[in-house]
């Protein structure tokens, strides 16, 4: 004998009543038997009872749609925001200082903006090759762990939060006279981002931020066999190398405690225009460059690399002569050193551009791009149209001689100006990502074919009859 369970019957009181106790009596193990099967039932009835009835909207869960709806709509929110305390506190400062204010503001703040707009960018680099036959993960050797598009968007949009914020409490803070706390905001941002960049434990992507710093690393020292992420990230340096410029000169003043001051502009101090460092953080990525191919040439003996170093030694003199206009004399400019700034300026334009079509796209001839998996607007618009070749050829001719304006007075100085041709320049060096990525997949995929190619054609031959005669 044990203790049992009664089940009362379908019309009992205690089917309805959700607080009712269950009833325990001493049963025969044959009955107990019986009225456990009971349970059983009744049980899996009343599941599928209670299963088919319909959810409660307390119980339901927001769609992702309205979601990404409200996201979206914050985000815009915020954006208003900062737009509407960084315009207001603009217009706190008196109009002979309104111009250099905001030159200072953009001095702090440019070199990370523009590094989030190449993010931006990159991401949709990401979503096209996803969506189209293009490996990207083989190419550059990429482990399962990867960022995808998403999450390269998900990093860009908090970078497009934080830094257009700090922008806003700088403004804020200088305009209603808080210079001190108004200094240390980029100074806090600047901090920030190189703790994340090294953070050693396994949050913000800790492998693909690794994967990041060891290619940096193997840019600076070339000491092994160069991969194609290797002189890919040193080609997108070079289109960034305003950005290291404007970079260097805003931790210059970090350094030497200039910021939130405007006086430096009109004496020009030590971190100004006459800097040696500017020219030196202009020319290091092409530098880097340069040393990548003739590693490249000490590996395989191609001279082809010889004459993409010879590209990279162009922009040397580029360089270094427009730094001698604030170190030599206006009539020395004028009569001397400006022609020869010009002329070396035309050969590095102009070679680089015919590299960027015959080498590095190989559009000698007019080939398919972006052969995607599945139809879509992007496969629509770019998949075997000849207009987009020209477009892109016909951009990057434009944006390759961009630096003309240096020629005027009133544009050289004007930072929106400078702003503007540094951003261009990153959307050129985004469209360049499509095509020398496809043009990288080409070779492998033939490279593949024709080692397929071999191997059957090995084993014809070994499973060929062969015919002898007795």
């Amino acid at each position: 004998m044990f203790g049992g369970q009664v089940i009362p019957p379908s019309k009992s009181p205690h089917l309805r009543k959700s607080g009712s106790r269950p009833v325990v009596f001493d049963l025969d193990k044959e009955e107990g038997n019986v009225e456990m099967e009971g349970l059983l039932h009744s049980t899996g009835s009343n599941d599928l009872k209670i299963a088919s009835l319909p959810i409660t909207t307390a119980a339901r869960m927001p769609s992702p749609i309205l979601l990404w709806r409200f996201k979206v709509l914050l985000f815009f929110l915020w954006g208003f925001i900062c737009c509407k305390i960084g315009w207001d506190s603009v217009m706190r400062m008196s109009v002979n200082l309104r111009d250099l204010f905001l030159y200072e503001a953009f001095l702090y703040y440019n070199p990370l903006l523009l590094v989030t707009m190449m993010v931006w960018l990159w991401g949709v680099n990401l979503w096209v090759f996803a969506v189209s036959t293009i490996s990207y993960a083989k190419i550059f050797d990429l482990d399962q762990n990867h960022l995808t598009h998403r999450e390269i968007w998900k990093v860009a949009t908090w970078m497009t939060i934080v830094v257009p914020t700090s922008m806003t409490a700088y403004l804020y803070l200088y305009s209603h006279g808080e210079v001190s706390l108004a200094a240390s905001q980029p100074v806090l941002l600047y901090c920030a981002v190189s703790l994340v960049l090294i953070f050693p434990f396994d949050i913000f992507y800790l492998s693909s931020r690794y994967y990041l710093l060891r290619t940096l690393w193997r840019i600076v020292f070339p000491l092994q066999a160069i991969t194609f992420a290797d002189f890919f990230v040193a080609d997108i340096l070079t289109s960034m190398s305003k950005v290291f410029s404007d970079l260097e000169r805003s931790v210059c003043r970090m350094v030497h405690r200039q910021v939130a001051t405007i006086a430096w502009f009109e004496a020009d101090s030590v971190c100004g225009s006459h800097s040696i460092g500017i020219p030196i953080a202009l020319v290091l990525p092409y530098i880097f460059r340069l040393f990548q191919c003739l590693r490249q040439y000490k590996d395989t003996k191609e001279k082809t690399t010889l004459f993409n170093a010879l590209k990279y030694s162009t922009a040397v003199p580029v360089i270094f002569l427009s730094a001698l206009k604030y170190h030599v004399l206006p009539d020395s400019w004028t009569n001397f050193y400006r022609p020869l700034w010009l002329l070396s300026g035309v050969i590095n334009s102009l070679y680089s551009f015919y590299w960027d079509v015959t080498r590095d796209w190989d559009l000698s001839c007019f080939t398919r791009i972006f052969k995607c998996n599945k139809p879509s607007l992007c496969s629509y618009l770019l998949h075997g149209r000849k207009w987009v070749y020209f477009w892109v050829i016909g951009s990057n001719f434009i944006l390759r001689l961009a630096w003309t304006y240096k020629l005027s007075a009133h544009l050289r100085h004007n930072y929106l100006t400078v702003f503007t041709i540094t951003a261009l320049e990153m959307i050129r060096r985004f469209q360049w990502v499509f095509f020398r990525v496809e043009n990288e997949w080409n070779k492998m995929s033939s490279k593949s074919n024709l080692q397929l190619s071999e191997i059957s054609s090995e084993e014809d031959k070994l499973l060929a009859p062969n015919d002898h005669n007795v």
